[in-house]
């Protein structure tokens, strides 16, 4: 009966591919940074203006359709990027500065996609949409929408959601079981020196040199901290210090990111950071502070919901990746995966001219549209059949 539905579903998403687009674009050329989600989350109410929408963790909302008992949450997330867009396309971000640049308008559109599908249908398990913000900053969105207790009180089993990915082959479906994307922290690293005259160094303690012997000993931290076989990634991303050429500063900060599949290694790297930046400011003379902010811990796939939605791709004709990608990016759809079965399915776009995602030519095809409410659905299909079969009386 599933297969049928999904036949059903696809149906109705090639049927209305043009409308689909056409929100897409909408969305695109109207982004918003997290936080500022609003507007987004009203234009997608008033594109599915049938449900019952309720407004949720500020700038998020959710709906349910369905008959009553378990569901199954389809997230999309809402946010954009403070990015300079350099598409070109006539519907570009009207917004300077911003850019949905990480497809989150596609994702976006697919799940209007998935529900206009729905729309009337004597679906097997309800579902619930989830419009959430945040997802692109630290602590985030999802974060609130588990603790906000809206998927308990909704009975939601299972959460799907799918990504555009640039290093998947154009056209593919990546699943996988397991861990795919990693846990998420950031850290700032602030060292206090002693300023002075650039031309008096040794009557001075200069927080630059400091920070930069810090800076660059940090992967061999990393290397020698966590076993060679577990991803792990320390990257710093800003370093800002001074005020003038000829002046030492008295402070010199930087901040960046730690990203790991294991918990345990997620715990020893920041203990093993913090001691380094304190042990090698002091051999300077200088003083070092280490402040982390916990993200999201690593996304981990469900592996019966994974295996289904394969066999239902493959059913459909949609290559799936033999070898699934998985990478230390991360996404706080993880935080669903903490608290129940979940499957996060990667929509391979290709990554021409070497675009990848966060560019500023980011932009996904329209057959990368068709491919990600296809299998947004699909996915609704697979978390549905799982819910069926492990809670049949």
């Amino acid at each position: 009966m599933n297969a049928d539905l999904l036949n059903t579903l696809v149906s109705r998403i090639d049927a209305q591919l043009s409308e689909t687009s056409s929100l897409r674009r909408m969305l695109h050329a109207d982004p918003h940074l997290s936080g500022d989600e609003g507007d987004t989350r009203d234009a997608m109410i008033q594109a599915a203006d049938w449900l019952d929408w309720i407004p949720m963790v500020e700038t998020g909302a959710y709906a349910r359709t369905g008959p009553d008992g378990p569901a199954v949450g389809l997230r999309a997330e809402l946010d954009a990027l403070p990015i300079h867009e350099a598409t070109g396309v006539e519907w570009a971000s009207q917004r300077r500065g911003i850019m949905h640049a990480c497809g989150h308008d596609v994702h976006m559109a697919a799940l209007w996609a998935v529900l206009s599908a729905a729309r009337g249908l004597d679906l097997p398990v309800a579902m619930v949409p989830v419009l959430q913000p945040r997802e692109e900053s630290n602590p985030p969105g999802a974060t609130d929408v588990v603790a906000s207790g809206v998927l308990d009180d909704l009975d939601v089993r299972a959460m799907v959601g799918i990504h555009v990915q640039p290093q998947v082959k154009r056209g593919v479906v990546s699943n996988g079981s397991g861990p795919v994307n990693a846990a998420f922290d950031s850290f700032e690293i602030t060292v206090t020196g002693r300023g002075g005259h650039g031309a008096y160094p040794h009557a001075a303690v200069d927080p630059i040199q400091v920070l930069a012997a810090i800076v660059s000993g940090l992967g061999d931290i990393s290397a020698r901290t966590i076993n060679p076989i577990h991803p792990t990634v320390v990257s710093v991303g800003m370093f800002r210090a001074g005020t003038a050429a000829n002046v030492i500063a008295d402070n010199a900060m930087c901040r960046g990111s730690i990203r790991t599949y294991h918990e345990s290694d997620r715990t020893a790297l920041h203990d093993a950071i913090a001691r380094f930046a304190e042990g090698t400011a002091l051999a300077r003379g200088a003083a070092a502070t280490t402040q982390f902010v916990r993200g999201g811990p690593a996304l981990v796939n469900d592996a019966s919901i994974s295996s289904r939605s394969d066999a239902l791709l493959v059913g459909m004709g949609v290559p799936v990746a033999t070898t699934p990608f998985r990478s230390c990016g991360s996404d706080d759809f993880s935080e669903y995966s903490t608290v129940m079965p979940s499957l996060m399915s990667f929509i391979g776009t290709g990554a021409e001219g070497g675009v990848g995602l966060h560019h500023a030519q980011f932009l996904p095809r329209r057959d990368a549209l068709r491919l990600a409410a296809v299998t947004l659905a699909t996915n609704y299909v697979a978390a549905a059949d799982t819910i069926l079969t492990h809670h049949a009386p």
